[in-house]
């Protein structure tokens, strides 16, 4: 709750409470998040009275997590496996955005997408500028990603995958988020088995995407019959997936019925340009992660779906 002493055109309000600047403020107001009288105010340029006002606003709460590389622009985070990288809701507890503000301020963003389960490198910038320039060098590929990725079966050699993929709208008869189709957006990945485990017959695999599709890495390997061990949605019953999505999986039932208790993606490396060249390479041992991964003989997982 906070308290205004005379009446003031909204966004002045929040420039000045905040100090916000008038871009920020006004999608703070379009947003809905100024609620006088028990309603929220959209109109920027909307006078409030002097009295008590809400204000709802993200105000970071990071555990302590250190980037794993930083400038003076830009830094690196480990993300963990089943945090999201921006809250989905204002009831959202944590997210990666919480250490990231933590860090550096307000004005600091991530600058691309992991889903919640994947881990591994996560780049942010410090501020809007560099903000701009990294999701600009996302979209014109200047920076290139690469994934650890075990999945279920022996992978013997390299391969690619190059078939477009398209969101899917009806959920009825399947849990896929995404779907290959002739009528979605170019998506190519470059795939390299670096390990096979005889005991779990699993395999480590490497993978290049030199697009960004939405699940595109876990859909093209699904193709292939080589589904990631752990994923809830690609490679598991529609009963599976339809309770992963409801809360009502348990633990137990996802590491048999999937392979694992997560998803096994990691993302490994980032390589782009800011200045100098940057390479920057995940710490984390995701080899060892294999202990992660159900025994062959205790698993149900389907690959022929």
């Amino acid at each position: 709750m906070f308290h205004v002493k005379q009446p003031i055109s909204a966004f002045l309000y929040i420039m000045k409470t905040f100090n916000y600047t008038q871009a920020q403020s006004q999608r703070l107001i379009c947003k809905g998040r100024l609620i006088v009288n028990g309603e929220s105010i959209y109109n920027p340029g909307t006078k409030i009275d002097a009295g008590e006002v809400e204000i709802v606003y993200f105000k970071p709460s990071g555990k302590g997590q250190d980037p794993l590389f930083q400038t003076k622009d830009f830094m690196v985070f480990e993300k963990p496996s089943g945090v999201l990288v921006h809250p989905n809701t204002m009831a959202t507890p944590y997210s990666m955005l919480d250490e990231i503000r933590t860090v550096s301020g307000d004005n600091a963003n991530a600058t691309h997408r992991i889903d919640m389960e994947t881990s591994g490198l996560l780049l942010a910038s410090k501020h809007k500028k560099a903000e701009h320039y990294l999701k600009n060098a996302f979209e014109i590929k200047k920076i290139k990603k690469s994934y650890l990725a075990w999945v279920d079966g022996k992978v013997e050699k390299s391969f690619f995958v190059d078939l477009p993929i398209k969101i899917r709208n009806d959920y009825s008869t399947c849990k896929h988020k995404v779907f290959l189709h002739e009528e979605g957006k170019h998506a190519h990945t470059d795939f390299i088995p670096l390990h096979y485990n005889t005991g779990l017959d699993a395999t480590l695999i490497a993978c290049y995407p030199t697009t960004g599709r939405t699940h595109q890495i876990r859909v093209h390997l699904f193709h292939v019959k080589h589904p990631i061990l752990g994923d809830p949605l690609y490679g598991t019953t529609f009963d599976s997936a339809n309770r992963y999505l409801e809360g009502e999986l348990t633990e137990e039932e996802r590491f048999v019925l999937t392979g694992a208790k997560r998803l096994m993606l990691h993302a490994q490396t980032l390589t782009f340009p800011y200045g100098a060249h940057y390479h920057i390479e995940s710490k984390v041992d995701f080899e060892e992660m294999s202990k992660m991964i159900c025994p062959k003989e205790k698993r149900v997982f389907n690959r022929d779906l």
